[in-house]
């Protein structure tokens, strides 16, 4: 019951994560465009150039807050992200049946497949 619960997780977490990935996309893109504007602006020395780069960043803020709720596909990313991990790591242990009775083949068997 476990496994299908965290599998219809991981499903619906998909779907959000493909349902945002557009936002995402322009989110990005726009954090960049921010980053190349804030550039300019501190290179710019006429006060007529640093005027145009604040509007044009105030322009590319805008776009960026229209796609603040790609912040949710991020999310159901980084759930993704941590579910595949944990599944990786999770093994499970085979347990076989000893050879013997006797207690001491059985740890010295044992032994060595731990060393190994």
């Amino acid at each position: 019951m476990k496994k299908f619960l965290l599998f219809v997780l991981a499903l619906i977490a998909v779907v959000v994560l493909l349902a945002n990935l557009g936002p995402m996309i322009l989110l990005g893109v726009s954090i960049y465009l921010l980053y190349v504007i804030f550039k300019q602006f501190v290179k710019s020395e006429s006060m007529l150039g640093k005027i145009a780069w604040v509007v044009l960043g105030l322009i590319v803020l805008s776009m960026a807050t229209a796609n603040l709720y790609a912040v949710i596909g991020l999310v159901a990313l980084y759930f993704l992200y941590i579910l595949v991990k944990n599944v990786k790591e999770d093994k499970e242990i085979e347990f076989s049946k000893p050879e013997s009775d006797d207690p001491f083949t059985n740890f010295e068997r044992q032994w060595k497949e731990l060393r190994s």
